[in-house]
């Protein structure tokens, strides 16, 4: 089981948030299938996934999205999301 907290950040401060979770084990194949349920969530366009953002996230626990991975334009600084089991 793993959760996941992701939250959409504007001018410093928390706009939504949402906490994600399975059942199942964390798997770094599946990471686009939970990023799109996130931004479904959220109701935000799915961000371009690169191998960067994956390796960051199994080093550090946190990935970042800024405006320019998205190919759709978005209202706010950044997208976060960063594991909390």
């Amino acid at each position: 089981m793993f959760k996941l907290w992701a939250k959409i950040i504007t001018d410093g401060k928390i706009i939504r948030q949402i906490t994600y979770g399975r059942d199942e084990k964390f798997e770094y194949s599946q990471f686009f299938s939970y990023l799109a349920d996130i931004c479904e969530a959220l109701d935000i366009s799915t961000p371009v996934l690169l191998k960067t953002h994956i390796f960051g996230y199994a080093k550090f626990g946190t990935v970042r999205f800024i405006p320019r991975d998205f190919a759709e334009p978005v209202d706010f600084d950044k997208l976060v999301i960063e594991n909390i089991t």
